[in-house]
């Protein structure tokens, strides 16, 4: 499942396994909804300016933690980001970026707002 756009409503939330995709020419910001436990694989497509992806950090790393960080030889990034068994909330996992031969530190290229929407118990 590649994620397109915001998951509002909990219905509607993604479960178990679910894949984002983002490169040239996709919004550099986007939502979703999953539930307890989800695990998201996040795949960075390569960057078409002189940049490159550097890392991937969760702004709530005990909600989503990120994971498996690589970059393959055609510039491809790939994170796996594990949401709480338990817990909800809201998280940011941002990806970063910079040109190779630049002194710097990377800069924010991408931003997966994750929120995470436990299931409701009924009676």
């Amino acid at each position: 499942m590649s994620a397109t756009g915001s998951s509002a409503s909990p219905a509607s939330c993604a479960a178990g396994h679910t894949e984002v995709t983002a490169g040239p020419g996709d919004a550099v910001v986007r939502r979703l909804c999953v539930r307890p436990g989800t695990v998201v694989s996040l795949v960075l497509r390569p960057r078409t300016d002189d940049k490159r992806w550097t890392a991937v950090r969760s702004s709530a790393p005990v909600l989503v933690l990120a994971s498996g960080w690589r970059v393959d030889a055609d510039g491809t990034a790939h994170a796996s980001l594990r949401c709480a068994g338990t817990k909800g909330g809201t998280a940011d996992v941002i990806a970063s970026a910079k040109a190779p031969d630049v002194a710097g530190a990377a800069k924010a290229a991408f931003t997966l707002h994750l929120s995470v929407v436990p299931f409701t118990t009924q009676g």
